[in-house]
Formats: C-alpha cells, sequence, structure tokens
C-alpha cells in the first residue's frame, strides 16, 4: 500500500509541473495556425451527432427486409436521398442492372438409410416482428449456385478448406462422386464448395455448428444473442477470389442495357449446386453418417458422434433458380471542394442487407447519414472542404460487392485521375476500434484514434485499442504496442466495398468499425433485426455516433489537408515484415519437403501407431529450389530511404500552403503498386500488396503474386513475381522522392 501511495504521490507531484495548456499533438499535413482551426471545426462536428437521430434512421431503413431488388429497398433509397436533399445537399440515385438468383426451387431430403427431409425454413420468434415479415424475406440459400438435382453419399469434410482434403485422403476417404458437408466457417463461404468440386464432390452442404455460431458461445435467440437451430447464414459463393462485382460483367460496369455474359460462360458461378442449412436440419444427416470418428480437431457441438462417412446416409439435393437483371440503386451524395474539386474523397457503406440487416448493414449507414447530417451543418456555419467529398450507400454488396464494383468499373479512369482514397464501413457494435487499409494511411488513422473518446471508458479509442492490446495480444504485439508509436493496422483482403477501390482501381483505402463486445449469432439471417440489436448490440447508439465521429474527423482532414497526411516510414516497416514472412515461407516449404523425404526413405510412416497420424504416407515431394527474393530486399531498402527522405522534407515544408504539385504525385504512389496485367490466373485483382486468398476468400494474402506462387510450389512464378513486384515498389519510392521535391518551401 505505502508503495501504491508513493508511486501516486510521484504522478500527482509530476502532474504540477506540467504547463495548464498543453499544446495539441500537431495534424500532419497542417500548420499549427491552420491546425488550430481545423480543431475548432472538428469539435463542433464531433458535438453534432445524436443517438436519437441514429435510432431514427434505423428504425426506417431496418422496418422491413430491403436485400437487393426488393421494393423496400428502392424505398429506402429514395427516402435516403429526400433525407439528404432536406439537409441541403446533393444526392441522387445512380442505377445499374445485375444478375441477380432467386431460388425458386429447394429440396434436401435424406433418402437412405431412413427419410429425412430439411425444413429449411427460419421459425417465427414470439415477440420479434421482423421474424414473422415472412412474405418479404428472401429464403436461405446460397446465391449465384447452379441450379442441379444430384442425389449421393454424405461426406462430412469439417470446414471444406484444403487442409481437410488433405486429411481425408490421408484416410483414404475421397469425395468423388458425394455431396459434402461442411462447417461454416475456417474460410470464406464461396472456398468450400470451390474446393469440394475440385476433389469430385456432386453437391455441397454448408451449416453453422453450434460450438461456433449457436449455443457453444452462449444462448440463442431470443434468450440470448447467438444463432438458434433453425437459423441459417445466407450470403454469395461466386467465386469472389476472381473478380467481385456482377458475375456477367467482369471489367466492365453493369449499366442499363449491357449485355451480360450467358451463363454457361461466367466463371465465378459455382461448378457444383450448394446450399446452407440450420444445424437443426444437419443434425439428423450428421448423425446418419458411418465411417470413422473425425479427428479431436473436427468435432462440434451437436450431441453425436461426428463421423467422416461416406455414408450410409444418401442424400438428394435440387436447385433451381430465377437467373434475373435486377434494378441496383446506389445513393451518391456529393460535396463539391472550394479549392480542389477534381481531387476525390470517397467514402462508402452498403445499404442492402440479406433481409432486415439492422446490424449489417445498418449500423454503419446510420453512422453515415449522420456524418452527413454534421457536415450540411458546417457549411450552414461556413465551412467549406478543400477537396470534393463524395459519399456512397452501395446496394447489392451482399450479392458480392455489386453495387461498388459496378460504380468503380464505370468510373474507373476518372477516379484513378482524381481521387485521393476510399474510406469503407460496414457494421458497427459495441466495442474496440478497427482499423485496417494501406499502411501508408497508418499513421494519419492512429492520429485521427487519438481525437475519438471511447464513449463507455472515456479512454480515447487509441487508448482502448492499445490496452486491449497489451492485454490479449501475443508476446510480440503486446510489446510493439507498448513501443511503437502507431498501432498496426490490419491489411486489408476481401469481404465488403473497398475491394474494388484498392484492389482493383489501385486507390489508396481504409475500413474503420467498433465492434468485440456486441453480441452478434445472426450473421445473414432473418433475425439481423432492430429487437435482437436493441436487446444485445448498441442499443444507446454510442458506438454509431462514435463511428460517425471517426469517420467525419477523418474525412474532414483528408479533405482540408494542405499536405496530403499519407506516411510511407511506417508502410516500409510493414512491407519489410511481409518479405521476412515470405523468406519463412519458402524455408519452411523447403525444410517439409526434405523432413517428409527423409522419413519416407526411413520408413518412419510404417511404425506409427497413432490412430490420428496419417494412414498413408505422403508421396515424395520435389526439394524447393533456392528462391531469390534479393530484388525485393533491394526494393524495400530504397523505399525505406525515400520514406525517411520525405520525412525529411516535409519537417522543412511550408505546410500552410497547398503543395498541389506533391499531392497530384502522392496520390499516384498507391496506383504505382498495381498492375495493369494483374494477379496471376485472376487479372480483375491488380494490386500487388493486397488481395484475397486464392482459397482464403476474405481474408488477405500479403504480396499475393509471390505468396500463393510458394504455397502452390511455383518457383519460377514465385521469383518473376518478386521481381515483378520490386519493379512496383521502385516506382512507388521513385514517387516518394518526387514528392518530397515538390513540397513547398
Amino acid at each position: 500500500m505505502s508503495t501504491r501511495f508513493l508511486a501516486g504521490a510521484g504522478l500527482a507531484f509530476g502532474a504540477l509541473s506540467i504547463p495548464a495548456a498543453q499544446q495539441p499533438a500537431p495534424i500532419r499535413g497542417f500548420s499549427a495556425d491552420q491546425a488550430r482551426i481545423q480543431r475548432d471545426w472538428e469539435a463542433k462536428f464531433k458535438a453534432i451527432p445524436s443517438p436519437d437521430s441514429l435510432r431514427s434512421y434505423h428504425r426506417v431503413l431496418a422496418a422491413r427486409p430491403q436485400h437487393l431488388g426488393s421494393p423496400y429497398g428502392r424505398q429506402n433509397a429514395e427516402w435516403m436521398v429526400e433525407t439528404i436533399k432536406r439537409w441541403g445537399l446533393d444526392a441522387k440515385i445512380e442505377t445499374f442492372e445485375v444478375l441477380f438468383p432467386t431460388p425458386r426451387e429447394r429440396l434436401l431430403e435424406m433418402v437412405g438409410p431412413t427419410r429425412f427431409v430439411a425444413r429449411l425454413k427460419e421459425g417465427v420468434v414470439a415477440g420479434d416482428r421482423s421474424s414473422a415479415q415472412t412474405a418479404e424475406q428472401l429464403p436461405s440459400y446460397n446465391a449465384y449456385s447452379i441450379d442441379g438435382d444430384v442425389t449421393g453419399p454424405l461426406v462430412f469434410v469439417n470446414y471444406g478448406v484444403p487442409a481437410d482434403y488433405e486429411e481425408l485422403e490421408r484416410r483414404g476417404i475421397s469425395v468423388k462422386g458425394a455431396i459434402v458437408i461442411a462447417k461454416y466457417g475456417g474460410s470464406w463461404r464461396g472456398i468450400k464448395p470451390k474446393v469440394a468440386a475440385e476433389h469430385g464432390a456432386i453437391g455441397c452442404l454448408i451449416y453453422s455448428d453450434p460450438a461456433d455460431d449457436g449455443y457453444g458461445p452462449g444462448d440463442t435467440y431470443p434468450k440470448g444473442p447467438y444463432r438458434p437451430a433453425d437459423g441459417v447464414q445466407r450470403g454469395s459463393v461466386a467465386d469472389m477470389p476472381l473478380y467481385a462485382g456482377d458475375p456477367s460483367t467482369p471489367n466492365v460496369g453493369a449499366v442499363p442495357g449491357t449485355v451480360g455474359l450467358p451463363l454457361d460462360r461466367i466463371e465465378t458461378l459455382t461448378k457444383i449446386p450448394v446450399l446452407p442449412i440450420s444445424y437443426g436440419d444437419a443434425q439428423p444427416l450428421l448423425a446418419a453418417l458411418g465411417g470413422e470418428a473425425v479427428p479431436p480437431a473436427w468435432r462440434g457441438g451437436l450431441p453425436l458422434t461426428y463421423k467422416t462417412g461416406p455414408g450410409p446416409a444418401r442424400v438428394r439435393l435440387k436447385l433451381a433458380f430465377d437467373w434475373n437483371r435486377v434494378p441496383l440503386h446506389n445513393v451518391i451524395v456529393r460535396i463539391p471542394g472550394a479549392e480542389l474539386p477534381d481531387e476525390w474523397i470517397v467514402r462508402g457503406n452498403h445499404r442492402d442487407g440479406w433481409a432486415n440487416g439492422a446490424v449489417d448493414p445498418l449500423s454503419g449507414i446510420i453512422a453515415e447519414m449522420e456524418e452527413l447530417r454534421g457536415l450540411a451543418a458546417l457549411l450552414s456555419q461556413g465551412w467549406r472542404p478543400r477537396r470534393t467529398l463524395i459519399y456512397a450507400a452501395w446496394d447489392g454488396e451482399e450479392q458480392g460487392l455489386l453495387g461498388s464494383t459496378e460504380w468503380v468499373e464505370t468510373h474507373r479512369d476518372e477516379l484513378r485521375a482524381k481521387t485521393v482514397m476510399y474510406l469503407n464501413t460496414d457494421s458497427n457494435t459495441r466495442g474496440y476500434l478497427s482499423m485496417g487499409g494501406s499502411h501508408s494511411l497508418e499513421r494519419f488513422i492512429n492520429q485521427v484514434a487519438r481525437e475519438i473518446t471511447d464513449p463507455e471508458t472515456g479512454l480515447t479509442a487509441w487508448r482502448r485499442l492499445q490496452l486491449r492490446t497489451i492485454a490479449d495480444g501475443s508476446a510480440s504485439s503486446r510489446a510493439e504496442a507498448r513501443t511503437r508509436g502507431d498501432l498496426r493496422i490490419s491489411a486489408l483482403g476481401s469481404g465488403s466495398d473497398f475491394t474494388p477501390f484498392l484492389q482493383h482501381a489501385g486507390i489508396a483505402a481504409l475500413n474503420l468499425s467498433f465492434g468485440g463486445e456486441g453480441d452478434n449469432g445472426i450473421y445473414h439471417s432473418i433475425y439481423d433485426n432492430l429487437e435482437q440489436y436493441g436487446r444485445f448490440n448498441d442499443s444507446s447508439y454510442v458506438y454509431g455516433r462514435a463511428l460517425a465521429q471517426t469517420v467525419g474527423v477523418a474525412l474532414m482532414r483528408l479533405a482540408n489537408a494542405p499536405v496530403l497526411p499519407f506516411h510511407f516510414v511506417g508502410m516500409a516497416d510493414t512491407y519489410a515484415g511481409y518479405l521476412d514472412e515470405l523468406k519463412a515461407l519458402a524455408a519452411t516449404s523447403r525444410d517439409q519437403a526434405i523432413e517428409i523425404n527423409r522419413q519416407i526413405d526411413e520408413g518412419v510412416f510404417q511404425a506409427i501407431n497413432d490412430p490420428w497420424s496419417p494412414r498413408r504416407a505422403p508421396a515424395r515431394r520435389e526439394v524447393p529450389p533456392f528462391l531469390n527474393l534479393a530484388p525485393l530486399d533491394n526494393a524495400i531498402a530504397q523505399l525505406r530511404q525515400s520514406a525517411d527522405r520525405f520525412e525529411a522534407a516535409l519537417r522543412t515544408a511550408n505546410t500552410g500552403t497547398v503543395a498541389t504539385a506533391a499531392n497530384a504525385t502522392l496520390r499516384r504512389v498507391e496506383q504505382a503498386l498495381a498492375s495493369d496485367q494483374g494477379l496471376p490466373r485472376r487479372s480483375w485483382y491488380r494490386h500487388l500488396v493486397y488481395a484475397p486468398g486464392f482459397y482464403t476468400g476474405y481474408g488477405v494474402k500479403t504480396m499475393p503474386g509471390v505468396r500463393e506462387a510458394i504455397e502452390q510450389g511455383y518457383w519460377k512464378e514465385a521469383e518473376a513475381e518478386a521481381v515483378r513486384l520490386a519493379e512496383h515498389l521502385g516506382r512507388a519510392a521513385s514517387l516518394i522522392d518526387q514528392a518530397a521535391g515538390q513540397l513547398p518551401r
């Protein structure tokens, strides 16, 4: 107690020596005088967002199912435009026509050894009016599954990722000619039918296992927030790692009148029929499986012995869809820049859901609307953005980022010429600030996070996230959180509307949200509605207000900074870490091949008696050759030197003057990291540092051309991709040097 008292006394006496008027931290890209003016406007803005306003928008937008092509979806778009126009802003609807299949027939039945017909229906919950809106709800299905009528033995494949099929192969179990059943999780849902088809399966079922997404985490809805027994996760299964957007119009905006590809020429449709089901419907199917008991890591939460099959359960899956083109309605709002109208800051959140979508996506769209109301209020007080702000409420995100992708593909050349960056949000709940994006914006968004108050703790959003990282992170991340000036932001894979901007157009991007404490076990189900949200999520709407404050401050700074606030030292540091991962991956591949060949030569596999060990010895492996990554070492060293030179130049620059030439060059740095040729076997993805993994979907693969070539054993391709990436890193470094020389003195 005495030690604690002395420590507290020391802090108290130390505090007395600090000047009463603390100097605020500098704002990157602003002079000291301009930073004071900027902070005055930011303070006015942060006082505007209101939980009551957020709640009022939510009640309108989530009142009925509002999926792509629905009457209420169109009504919501029109209501948003009318509301935003009343605030004095320029708002319009931009329409596209996209391919959107909806089910005509769904049948899942077990035909042997006993008969069972799956219900394929989510139940109405007493006291939950939204769950009873059955006439307007889409049934549970996976968009862009092909039609099909298949019957075959059932095989359980765990999460249905490549490693799971390797395990089945070691056990001598084939899925050829079978229907597989996979748990949600482990990867994006569209990977599951893709990998199943590659291994010869004829159909795919995906269910939410209660251990992951049901009564395992906690009480189920309505008693608790988690998925009930008949809850189903809808979702697209188009092969989005090939390209995003309307599957029938790759690289072309689907403006009205566009003729899409015929179905038999669309690469991203599944090769086999696929259907999502509840764990209530999955239980009888899994209980009828024979074969071996699964490895311990594969076990789920249902009260049965999990077995692999195949059979004796035989299943029939029949699906038929109406393949229609439907109107898609993006809401676009423009606040013209007073001085630099042809420099754009774009901000978006999608507005469509699979049903009512109270969490996903409307918890984010209501924050976007409150930002617009706040900016309109500032405009009436005399504030003007230097650059143009473009706000978007995207439609058709749930089917594969349709609204944002068609808009980017339509306006791609203009966007590349004018856009500084894109800022995305999606769902938002209670908890910690999540920050992901281009690492040239890491310093910028860390500075913004230090200005936002967490509504429950009173700490800054930055400080609360730092403390969580120190408490829960790995040993290395805990140490780094204590010592590094900026918290690391995550790299972006896919799964939301930043994808066409960053990975197709090469535009710097950020993705922000609060979360981690809101309880969401109702993802993509009819239970994602106002009733569930009000009981288990941000019921007071204070984190919706915090998100509006965070994004609003970020956009105001980006709109008015005399020097765009890109920072490349942290970017070079992060890229060096990615290169270290590539080196370790290559070394591991080599070591594993050598070790497996040694064990085969010594007959080790025949001596194994552990029932969970491989039943079959693997084939001999080709030992990978030495991989020359020196071009990347040199390029990252060059990038680091250029980043340091830019910081030195910025310290002596006149940041009170708009750096027109330097800013034009800085906008091109991210684009220099994108290649017009795109990635191998998927040219739509052009960014050479960030991409969704070919077999992870949403999960990011950094330096993907090199990384995935190593993973697949394409050694010549890995070296060629390393050279190509090094060339683009060199171009980025040259642009950074050029911008340093263009800063005003």
